[in-house]
């Protein structure tokens, strides 16, 4: 739907939105739920309802005061959201009220209603609930970038991905089976039922992974996305075969460890570049969705290319989206719990706090 109501004036201070606010390195408990008055949307700017924005490995990281670039506290965490155009400010196309989009945000998007530049906004498709979309905005962006653009997965591929339970991961075995590639994934047993209903064969992550592997790929895999790092960062490499790429996308193996969060970062791409000066006919990269953003227009049309494609293939059914549990913004604690557990198949998404 669409409106074609003039875009109210900036500053009128019309709209009360709620959001969570990460005052500093506490446990879920201590999150913090507000108020605040938000003003109207200047120039080139819209306002977004948020219906729906995911729970992601960022924000455990971030509660921990170990995400590489995090803001200082306080600050609002949602890596991304989904909702709709409510207002919009000058140099705006009026038709853009009424419309579903999502957006990808780092931060921000634990809220009922966000500020936004248009220009990051993608459409999203007609008929995808806001929960099942949102599941695609960071993790389909970083699946479909990191499959396609980074270790350039073709048919007949046999990849392995790390964590194939959780929100990346579910999307990265759909992208993948897609493609017309092998998987195998490492889970917990309670979740490979799930995954086998998804064409993945998986491998208990409790058992010796590289082992069941080989014994599944005795030629080696062509593709590896590892977001644990740490010491089977190693493994992951050498099960690769030869023109194959190791995609490494997080640190998980220190998210509890104190200190510098950026040392192990670091440390880990500098290990990725030495592995790719050694003659082995294998390659190594680390993935960043926010790599080209300087580049601002160029970083934004790739964004909308990629995402566009995924929220399509969602459209289609090709796509399954994997949603772990749905709670409204003002029981974030349990959420972020939750997300954390361990447990779950897919992602954790906050919905607005229904209304007293």
């Amino acid at each position: 739907m669409s409106s074609t109501s003039a875009p109210p004036t900036a500053g009128t201070g019309r709209t009360t939105a709620t959001e969570v606010v990460l005052p500093g390195v506490v446990e879920p408990a201590g999150l913090q739920v507000r108020q605040r008055s938000l003003p109207a949307p200047t120039a080139d700017k819209v306002e977004v309802a948020v219906e729906a924005s995911g729970v992601s490995f960022a924000e455990q990281q971030m509660r921990r005061g170990r995400y590489y670039d995090q803001p200082a506290f306080p600050f609002v965490p949602g890596y991304d959201l989904v909702g709709v155009v409510t207002a919009v400010g000058d140099g705006v196309a009026p038709g853009l009220l009424g419309q579903r989009v999502a957006a990808l945000t780092k931060t921000g998007g634990w809220a009922s209603h966000v500020l936004l530049d248009a220009a990051d906004l993608v459409p999203v498709p007609d008929g995808v609930p806001a929960a099942e979309a949102s599941t695609l905005v960071v993790n389909g962006l970083t699946a479909w970038q990191m499959l396609h653009r980074a270790a350039r997965v073709r048919s007949g591929h046999t990849v392995l991905v790390h964590g194939a339970n959780g929100g990346v991961g579910t999307t990265l075995s759909q992208l993948a089976r897609h493609a017309g590639a092998r998987v195998i994934g490492t889970a917990s047993p309670r979740h490979h039922q799930a995954l086998r209903a998804l064409g993945v064969e998986p491998v208990d992550y409790h058992s010796d992974v590289p082992a069941r592997v080989r014994e599944l790929a005795p030629s080696g895999v062509d593709a590896v996305f590892d977001h644990v790092g740490g010491p089977g960062l190693v493994d992951s490499y050498r099960l690769l075969a030869r023109g194959g790429t190791l995609v490494s996308y997080g640190t998980a193996a220190t998210r509890d460890d104190t200190g510098s969060g950026r040392l192990p970062v670091l440390l880990l791409v500098a290990r990725l570049a030495w592995w790719n000066v050694a003659p082995t006919g294998r390659r190594a990269t680390f993935f960043n969705v926010w790599a080209g953003k300087r580049s601002r227009e160029r970083f934004r049309a790739r964004v909308r290319e990629d995402l566009s494609h995924v929220l399509g293939l969602l459209a289609d059914g090709v796509l399954t989206a994997q949603v772990a549990a749905r709670l409204p913004l003002d029981r974030v604690s349990e959420a972020v719990e939750l997300a954390e557990s361990r447990t779950v198949l897919g992602r954790v998404v906050l919905v607005p706090t229904p209304a007293a």
